[in-house]
């Protein structure tokens, strides 16, 4: 089976909270991983999420490119639903 790892950033303009983080996380831009694998015996191409991690802190804007923020550095699995819902709600804010 084909497996295969998309990367991502999303942007929060305000702190924001996901279940699966035991604190608010402060507005930024964070890194989203998303681990996805092949559905075989379909007669097309097509992929199943099986994992989405976000990572935290956010990454630091520095110019043009995007630099890890420093000090620790975690890495959560966060639900994809949840993690749509905060954005959703940080851009209707």
């Amino acid at each position: 089976m084909l497996t295969r790892t998309r990367e991502a950033t999303v942007t929060f303009v305000r702190p924001f909270r996901l279940a699966e983080l035991d604190a608010q996380q402060p507005a930024g831009v964070y890194r989203v991983v998303t681990d996805e694998e092949e559905i075989l015996g379909l007669s097309m191409l097509a992929w199943r999420r099986v994992a989405t991690a976000l990572h935290v802190p956010a990454v630091e804007a520095d110019g043009a490119a995007a630099q890890p923020a420093r000090g620790p550095a975690q890495v959560f699995l966060v639900d994809p639903a949840g993690l749509e819902a905060a954005l959703a709600a940080d851009a209707a804010a």
